[in-house]
């Protein structure tokens, strides 16, 4: 296991956010959300793109059928191949709020989270959304929620790991495929100085893998809760990881800029460790 990082894209991102691997196009989809633009990166060959979105937008995630689902600031919103058409498929803005992470669960649909740009506490929410734009909020499974951040499931399904990044907590729920319950603490980010927990992945062995924004680091935990690996990183606020790469083997780390008075020159840049274990194949929004 290589724990090195190395320089994927230089770039100034505002907050970079949301890395994803879309292995059909065999690149990583990332965004910076306060910039209002999506990105995609190419290893094999270096080439990026960059698409206006037209408002903020929390994640950026692969659709079965070509281009993009996006978690934007009123809403859930679908791109055709190469970003030439748009349309909403549900829109529901609400003034001070706006969409954040998102995930695509193993049945094909988006989770979408939310938060105040406040940051009050219960002015944020996890909602699932299906391709026919029919909506589900989760606050059943998950109650009141600030910051709705990382999501992610286990190799079997059977379990959804969660971040509300103010608890300083990666939580785990039960998952039936639908719905989750029981939310429960998986790991507790206790240490002074250590950061609060933002976008998270999990690997084919279970672990979780969560970046800590003000940490300057990611973090791995075993299926048990476990902390077993720290990977120190130059900038302090590290917002996201997912593996992608050939055999999905590298792992990419968005970073952010936000709110540093003199911001580290990589800061902004999405960061690699090559060879850092072996992620799962996702999951393209079937809609």
């Amino acid at each position: 296991m290589n724990t090195a990082y190395e320089v994927a894209v230089r770039a100034e991102a505002q907050l970079g956010e949301g890395p994803t691997w879309d292995p059909a196009a065999g690149r990583l989809i990332w965004v910076d959300i306060l910039g209002s633009r999506v990105h995609t990166y190419d290893p094999a060959d270096g080439r990026r793109t960059v698409m206006a979105t037209g408002q903020h937008v929390g994640a950026a995630k692969p659709r079965a059928g070509g281009g993009l689902v996006v978690n934007l600031r009123d809403g859930v919103g679908l791109y055709g191949p190469g970003g030439s058409t748009f349309s909403w498929l549900v829109r529901d803005p609400v003034p001070g709020r706006r969409g954040n992470d998102a995930a695509v669960a193993p049945d094909g649909s988006l989770w979408a989270g939310a938060m105040r740009y406040d940051e009050a506490p219960g002015g944020g929410g996890l909602t699932r959304v299906d391709p026919d734009g029919t909506t589900a909020d989760q606050g059943a499974g998950t109650g009141d929620v600030a910051v709705s951040n990382g999501t992610g499931w286990s190799p079997d399904g059977r379990l959804m790991y969660y971040v509300d990044s103010p608890t300083r907590r990666v939580d785990v729920l039960d998952f039936d495929g639908r719905t989750a319950r029981g939310r429960r603490p998986f790991a507790v980010i206790e240490e002074d100085g250590a950061g609060d927990p933002d976008g998270l992945t999990v690997d084919a062995e279970g672990c979780v893998w969560v970046a800590l924004w003000n940490g300057g680091a990611v973090r791995r935990y075993t299926p048990d809760g476990r902390l077993d690996l720290t990977v120190e990183l130059p900038v302090p606020r590290p917002t996201a990881c997912a593996f992608g790469g050939p055999g999905l083997r590298d792992l990419y780390i968005t970073t952010a800029r936000v709110g540093q008075e003199r911001p580290h020159p990589l800061a902004g840049s999405v960061l690699v460790l090559p060879d850092a274990g072996q992620g799962m194949p996702g999951t393209a929004f079937a809609g």
